[in-house]
């Protein structure tokens, strides 16, 4: 039997996106679902609860004061983590666009640390370049001024710890964020740089004031975007950096990690309260995500 042309292309369409949306159903809407579930029983040690109890496990994570308090560590870690982000990637991206010779080389090397797992770079931030010991990297740069070795992830006062952090994602995540922005800027016409030189513009800051960062826009506010929701959702870096065999400190403790103990710790499963409180994590990132997206008039095409 011979399939008509419009046939054809449907069975060629759910081919290729029939798995991705099975495989996204069956890892992603059916957690989430069974998570929204879960959040309105008494669901401690079970995944198949029977008690149900509204709203408690919601109002409970409300006024949870470790967990309220990990929510400002993440505004906080959000704070450092996404002006930074923004503003060396898009460095980047116009210093390598300007590259006469060697674009694809250095392209690549500063791509490379994404594709570095987030545990294994973890470690290595903690045990070689900010160790506590003089060995570091970090104190033995300092050494050489006669600065005493600093306890890089156990000093509070000043909250050094945030550095070993920040710079961890850092440099894991500019590579990406730099081949956004390089593959925006390839994207600009050179029409209007010509029309603008032509008008008496001065290069440097004026034309990339007026010219560059506008053609720039659409991608500017996804690169917030995501980097926003990636800083909501940090697990790996301070599992990893901040946690020993004593525990987890409770100054750096981001949601992920609160909902981790709270769901699968040592005291016991309790996937009720844990699923409130990824469910409202999960709010606050859209709602936040909304709220930025309305400010930068992301549903407006770029000019």
């Amino acid at each position: 039997m011979k399939l008509s042309r419009k046939t054809r292309d449907t069975l060629a369409f759910w081919g290729f996106v029939g798995p991705f949306l099975l495989g996204l159903a069956i890892f992603a809407y059916v957690p989430i679902g069974w998570s929204l579930y879960l959040s309105f029983f008494d669901a401690r040690n079970t995944v198949t609860p029977s008690v149900f109890v509204g709203l408690d496990n919601y109002a409970h994570m409300l006024s949870d004061g470790p967990f309220v308090a990990s929510l400002g560590t993440f505004s906080v870690f959000a704070v450092f983590i996404v002006p930074l982000t923004f503003v060396l990637s898009l460095a980047l991206a116009v210093g390598v666009n300007q590259l006469r010779f060697a674009k694809a080389f250095f392209r690549s090397v500063f791509f490379l640390p994404f594709a570095c797992s987030y545990v294994v770079a973890s470690l290595i931030w903690k045990t070689s370049l900010f160790s506590g010991v003089r060995y570091g990297l970090a104190n033995t740069v300092l050494g050489v001024f006669g600065v005493d070795p600093v306890a890089w992830t156990g000093t509070v006062h000043p909250p050094l710890y945030w550095v070993v952090l920040v710079t961890a994602r850092l440099w894991l995540q500019l590579g990406f964020y730099m081949i956004l922005f390089l593959a925006a800027l390839q994207r600009i016409p050179q029409h209007l740089y010509e029309a603008a030189w032509l008008d008496g513009a001065k290069p440097g800051w004026q034309v990339f004031r007026h010219i560059t960062l506008p053609q720039l826009r659409a991608t500017s506010v996804a690169v917030l975007l995501l980097n926003l929701i990636n800083a909501y959702q940090a697990f790996d870096e301070f599992y990893n950096i901040m946690g020993d065999a004593r525990g987890y400190p409770p100054f750096a403790r981001p949601p992920l990690v609160y909902l981790y103990y709270t769901s699968l710790g040592s005291g016991g499963q309790d996937l009720g309260r844990g699923s409130a409180g990824a469910i409202i994590l999960a709010l606050l990132i859209a709602v936040v995500t909304l709220l930025q997206g309305k400010l930068f008039r992301f549903d407006r095409s770029a000019t």
